[in-house]
């Protein structure tokens, strides 16, 4: 399935690992949802502090930096708001504590769209198996489905007025199976404008690299650049 039109929803949450993941994965939808008037929130999972091969920089001065540099990404595309967990980088974990506080965000935002990172191993690239990106989809898929719609889970966020929320479908980046291909030229431009806000992770421009492959990505479907997902309905 190809799209050039927007789908008919109000608020989307994307919840990755790292400062940058969204940025990779789905800054050109997300800036066409916010052109649209789509309320985008962020959730990054752990801090980005093991994100350098500068010895030099110590662990808290590189998680500051990549906040820095994921909130000016999130300006750049329009995104209302970025919260960080803070969980260590390398080190996350599908756990309860993790579900608890994906389940919290989705209840506190109420999307109706969740974006969200693979959470199955592959073996065409290991760059798409880092275990962080893994956790993060595993945990965000268990929020959506059943946490965040089940009044008996979590009974701690009805006490915060955080009461349940179902999500109306989940798009999944990084897969290989993906069946929806978003035609992102209209904002390729400004993906590779929010990209380069994150200096700290870059030894050279991003841009040639990542418009070859988003022209990969769309050339079978007759897109000149194309951002692919794996649309989940959850209702």
């Amino acid at each position: 399935m190809t799209e050039t039109q927007l789908t008919d929803f109000e608020r989307a949450l994307v919840i990755v690992a790292h400062p940058d993941d969204a940025e990779f994965g789905c800054a050109g939808t997300v800036a066409l949802w916010t052109a649209a008037g789509v309320a985008v929130t962020y959730v990054i999972c752990t801090d980005g502090a093991q994100g350098s091969a500068d010895p030099s920089l110590q662990a808290s001065q590189l998680a500051a930096i990549r906040q820095r540099e994921q909130l000016a990404a999130a300006e750049v595309l329009g995104v209302e708001h970025v919260e960080f967990l803070g969980h260590p980088d390398g080190g996350l974990v599908a756990d309860v504590e993790l579900r608890r506080e994906l389940t919290r965000a989705i209840r506190k935002f109420r999307p109706d769209l969740v974006v969200c990172q693979n959470a199955v191993r592959h073996y065409g690239n290991l760059g798409g198996n880092h275990p962080d990106h893994l956790a993060s989809g595993q945990a965000a898929i268990e929020a959506v489905y059943p946490f965040a719609r089940n009044p008996y889970a979590f009974p701690e966020l009805l006490l915060e007025g955080l009461p349940p929320h179902t999500v109306r479908e989940v798009w999944v980046t990084g897969t290989e199976t993906p069946d929806h291909f978003v035609d992102v030229s209209p904002t390729l431009a400004r993906k590779l404008e929010a990209l380069r806000c994150h200096r700290s992770q870059q030894q050279d421009d991003p841009g040639e690299r990542v418009a070859a492959r988003l022209a990969d990505a769309g050339r079978p479907h007759g897109i000149a650049f194309a951002e692919s997902f794996r649309r989940v309905a959850s209702r």
